[in-house]
């Protein structure tokens, strides 16, 4: 009797390992899609402000105006790229 206890203990460990590692994975997968969908809204509620914020100050003279701009390039808002683009802009309409 004793024999025939041991496989059975030993195949339910094994399906209880398997179950529960399943369900690690599973929770993993659901928290990483979860993170991605996150960084995916938070990526387009980034995507318009590049855009608008440089428009804003259109009433100031041009130095200020590029200080405002070397801050958000500064806090990561605009890029290189849109930097010199924004700066351009403004050099041309002095």
């Amino acid at each position: 009797m004793l024999m025939r206890r041991r496989p059975l203990a030993r195949a339910a460990m094994v399906g209880g390992a398997a179950y529960y590692a399943g369900k690690r994975r599973q929770d993993t997968m659901y928290r990483e899609d979860e993170q991605e969908a996150r960084l995916q809204q938070l990526e387009a509620q980034q995507a318009p402000a590049p855009a608008a914020a440089p428009a804003a100050p259109a009433g100031g003279d041009a130095i200020e105006r590029l200080k405002e701009l070397a801050q958000l390039k500064e806090s990561g808002v605009l890029s290189d790229a849109e930097f010199e683009v924004q700066k351009q802009k403004i050099l041309q309409g002095m």
